[in-house]
């Protein structure tokens, strides 16, 4: 490891240590870290992204295991509110006939939309099914281990 990357990595252990930043804080400076990292070219950014990517899972497992364990009580550490809250009411509208009916009406005419992108499609009524417009979710890498 360079000089210039151990001053780097010890410039982002000093920023998040001293003093209890905000989140806006702590993501400004992180994204600053990363920025300084890439702009060295002395790491390879497919193996950060490995690396980080096990460590966030590990992180995760910890902090769920020990959220698991403190009480339900409101609590304050390192400017970090904790607030507990009741689960949210969940109707059940599988138990209803009629909703059960609406919902496979639903996915019918979807398949219809979706048939009519391709060819002419009339629906049970005579009714021609319109092509809708298309949205595209945007690129995304996958990460798998």
């Amino acid at each position: 490891m360079s000089k210039q990357l151990f001053e780097l990595m010890r410039e982002q252990e000093i920023q998040t240590s001293n003093f209890l930043p905000t989140k806006k804080e702590i993501l400004k400076s992180s994204e600053n870290f990363a920025k300084k990292l890439l702009e060295s070219g002395e790491v390879n950014p497919v193996e950060i992204v490995a690396q980080s990517k096990r460590l966030k899972d590990a992180f995760t497992t910890i902090h769920d295991t020990f959220l698991a364990s403190i009480p339900h009580e409101k609590q304050n550490a390192y400017g970090i509110e904790i607030v507990p809250s009741n689960g949210r009411k969940m109707v059940q509208y599988l138990e209803d006939p009629i909703w059960c009916e609406l919902q496979e009406a639903v996915k019918q005419r979807e398949k219809l939309l979706n048939l009519a992108q391709t060819q002419e499609t009339a629906d049970l009524y005579g009714n021609l099914v319109p092509k809708v417009s298309v949205k595209y979710a945007s690129d995304s890498l996958t990460i798998k281990y």
